[in-house]
């Protein structure tokens, strides 16, 4: 019997897949707190929230060294998500994406 995964990337394959390369520009990206932001996954290993945050979007709520501490609502909780730069993205007041 083969033993089931139980690291931090299970079940992400197709989550976590690579579309472009990261750019330096992502990683030094800044947000000021109070900004909405979308969190997408880049595939990078270090700095990268719980899976199942993909495509949510938050609010920025403080910073934490070189990474920053996002509000996220989890169907009727709110829960404070820890994430560097290369994996948020401004999110427009609309919701959209900027």
């Amino acid at each position: 019997m083969v033993r089931k995964s139980v690291g931090p990337r299970k079940k992400t394959r197709h989550k976590l897949k690579s579309d472009k390369k990261l750019t330096i520009t992502e990683m030094i990206r800044k947000f000021n707190i109070g900004d909405r932001v979308h969190i997408n996954i880049r595939s990078e290993s270090k700095g990268f929230p719980h899976p199942k945050f993909q495509g949510a979007v938050g609010r920025i709520v403080g910073k934490r060294g070189n990474a920053y501490i996002v509000e996220v609502k989890d169907r009727k909780k709110t829960k404070k998500i820890i994430s560097k730069a290369q994996h948020l993205h401004p999110a427009d007041v609309k919701g959209g994406l900027k």
